[in-house]
């Protein structure tokens, strides 16, 4: 309700904001405050334009690999009953990739880099948890300072997850879930389904992985085709066959679906392991995607000013009399609502000869 009521009064005047003056023709602009919240489909843009550039620095030069780690329909309601269960599905996650590098050789026992991002809805918004992760083609051992891995075992990784998922949500639940746990595994005898298929993804693809994959809302507001205020429309390529799928819902059951994918406060939807979980002094010997020196370049570029130009097409502080660059001349914040053109008649009279 927190993320809901912030949105709501999203841009709103009355709860700040900043007033910008044009030095050249005299133009006033006021600028509100934005909400933050994960929830709305502006602020959450920028949130996921920060989580891509930050995760960005961490990549190290090489392949990586896309993974996907679902599971079955019958455990999705445990999930979403209790969300604390998923913590489980990265500890399973977790698990499962590190196995894997270290099986491939015991005596370096390698370590790879891994992103992994927690999605809690599919494309047509239902409640459906799984697991993304960007996984390094290659790792750091205790003998090689960097070996390349090309091979995923798909089976090991389907039958590895399943164990390890439905141990760790035993553990948490108690016996009651053994009768479940006993379905799942006749039901399943092939695993869980991963998707690993090798995509080339080169270092300077990575990145577009990221964004794309790994820091995306719940839902674009390119994939909202009408709202007629009873009834959404909204479409999306279903994932059997890709084809187009045109949805009409009620309102409050769009509503619905979009708000139980609002972590919990505090939750970590983003988590890294491996290499790209701690600084050791053997990380420096790696050499980045993005190096040391660049890093303030792309910094300097995700400034809110940037960030606005890129998503929504418009500079905020541009002048729309003379496309000078407006200064700033006032914050507002924690005042009582006024009306916007108030604010506009106040700045006016105190900089009446700001030109």
């Amino acid at each position: 309700m927190e993320n809901i009521d912030r949105m709501l009064v999203c841009g709103d005047p009355s709860f700040g904001g900043a007033m910008y003056g044009c030095g050249t023709c005299g133009e006033y602009r006021f600028v509100p405050f934005r909400c933050k919240s994960r929830f709305c489909p502006t602020c959450g843009n920028k949130y996921s334009i920060d989580r891509t550039t930050s995760m960005s620095f961490k990549i190290v030069r090489c392949r990586h690999r896309h993974c996907v780690f679902t599971i079955p329909e019958e455990l999705r309601h445990f999930f979403l009953e209790r969300r604390s269960l998923l913590n489980c599905l990265f500890s399973a996650v977790r698990s499962v990739v590190l196995r894997m590098f270290h099986k491939i050789n015991k005596t370096d026992s390698l370590t790879p880099g891994f992103i992994c991002v927690l999605h809690t809805f599919g494309r047509d918004l239902k409640w459906n948890p799984h697991i993304h992760c960007l996984i390094s083609e290659g790792g750091s051992g205790n003998i090689s300072v960097w070996k390349n891995v090309t091979h995923f075992n798909y089976r090991f990784l389907r039958d590895s997850f399943c164990t390890a998922l439905l141990n760790e949500l035993h553990s948490q639940l108690g016996d009651s879930f053994k009768p479940v746990k006993s379905d799942i595994y006749r039901n399943h005898v092939n695993g869980f389904y991963v998707y690993a298929k090798n995509k080339k993804c080169n270092p300077s693809d990575v990145i577009k992985y990221i964004g794309r994959y790994l820091g995306r809302p719940v839902i674009s507001t390119k994939r909202i085709d009408h709202y007629d205020g009873d009834f959404v429309t909204f479409h999306y390529n279903r994932h059997e066959d890709e084809k187009l799928i045109v949805e009409k819902i009620p309102v409050m059951d769009f509503i619905e679906r979009l708000v139980r994918h609002i972590p919990e406060k505090h939750f970590k939807m983003i988590r890294y392991y491996g290499l790209y979980a701690r600084h050791r002094k053997e990380d420096l010997r790696l050499e980045h995607a993005i190096p040391q020196q660049q890093r303030k370049i792309y910094l300097g570029m995700n400034t809110w000013r940037n960030n606005i130009l890129f998503s929504f097409g418009y500079d905020p502080i541009k002048c729309p009399c003379c496309g000078r660059t407006m200064l700033f001349l006032e914050l507002y914040f924690k005042h009582k609502p006024v009306p916007l053109i108030e604010m506009y008649e106040k700045a006016i009279g105190k900089y009446r000869h700001f030109p």
